[in-house]
Parts: C-alpha cells; sequence; structure tokens
C-alpha cells in the first residue's frame, strides 16, 4: 500500500476525534432484493432491534453496487458504509455477491489512499433468514464508526460552509462600486 500525506483530511480527522466522542454515526446500507432485503425483513418481523441511525438503499443485486455509489455515500455524509449480500455461492445472480465484494475490497484500497480509512466499508454475507445477523451487522458497524469517529469530508464541508459565511458577511461590509439601477422615481 502506498502511503500518501493528505495534509487537508488528516488535522480535520484528529480534530473532530477530539471534538465528538459520543456522535451517533450516519451509515447507508446497500443490501439486495433477495437475501439482504429478506434478512431484513426477517429481524423486523422478529422484533430485533438494530440501530436507527441505517439509510438502507435497496440494489437487484449487491453485484450493481458500484464503487462510485460506495464514495458517493461518503461524499453526501455517510460516515460508514456497509453492504449486505447473499451468502458466497448462494446468489440469485450466480456471481454478483462475488462482484460485489471485489467492488468492496478495491474501495476500501481507495478509502485508505485518501486517508478516510477503509474500515468505514464492510460487506456482510447473509441468507434472508438470519434476522438477528443482519441486526448484527448494523450493530457492528455503528460500534466500529463511533471508534473511528466522524466522517473527515463531513467535517471539510461543514469548515467551508463555514467559510463561506464568513465571505458573504465581509461582502456586505465592503462598499459598493458598480452601477446602481436607477429609480423609477428619479
Amino acid at each position: 500500500m502506498v502511503e500518501r500525506n493528505y495534509p487537508l483530511i488528516q488535522p480535520i480527522a484528529a480534530a473532530e476525534k477530539t471534538m465528538a466522542r459520543d456522535f451517533e454515526p450516519q451509515i447507508t446500507a446497500f443490501y439486495c432484493i433477495y437475501c439482504g432485503y429478506m434478512a431484513a425483513d426477517t429481524a423486523g418481523i422478529l422484533h430485533v432491534q438494530y440501530p436507527a441511525n441505517v439509510k438502507f438503499v435497496r440494489m437487484p443485486c449487491t453485484g450493481k453496487t458500484d464503487i462510485r455509489y460506495i464514495l458517493e455515500a461518503f461524499e453526501q455524509g455517510a460516515d460508514g458504509v456497509y453492504i449486505v449480500a447473499c451468502p458466497i455461492g448462494n446468489c440469485h445472480h450466480v456471481r454478483g455477491n462475488e462482484r460485489g465484494w471485489a467492488r468492496v475490497k478495491r474501495a476500501k484500497r481507495i478509502l485508505d489512499e485518501i486517508g478516510l480509512s477503509g474500515d468505514r466499508l464492510e460487506i456482510f454475507f447473509m441468507s434472508g433468514s438470519q434476522g438477528a445477523s443482519f441486526a448484527i451487522a448494523a450493530q457492528t458497524m455503528t460500534d466500529r464508526l463511533r471508534q473511528l469517529g466522524p466522517n473527515p469530508i463531513k467535517f471539510s464541508q461543514k469548515v467551508r460552509e463555514d467559510r463561506g459565511k464568513v465571505e458573504e458577511e465581509t461582502d456586505e461590509e465592503v462598499e459598493f462600486r458598480g452601477r446602481r439601477p436607477k429609480k423609477r422615481d428619479e
């Protein structure tokens, strides 16, 4: 693995960890319409409790989960992402879960290279009858992300927004030097 120095993300990540120890992570979960959806449904039917901080995205197959979707979830503020796939060797689309797994491995390397941490991404394999495993996966990711802290990209976006507000305030203080529209009364 190539170690790269990204000066913008590393100090922000350190500051964010010290600022928010007890934050509730926002998690995006991609799952297939077969085993993933059925596992979520089974958890609901059995009244198995799992954290409410997970946003679900249903996919036709986890093999359709592109790396762009994963990275976009992080850009939009997710602290972590996980994928719920059919068990290996039991995919309804033959090898879709294996393609999804390969994409997760590649996305983890990308996240490590940019300094975001590949630990923020995971894939879980389970069948539709494993409602308890579905809840455990959500709890596992929530606990892991509480230790890792908030998404540094989210913090850097907030800093940029705050800077934008400061620039707007300073713009109002500067004397206007352009043409002013003529008033009708004149």
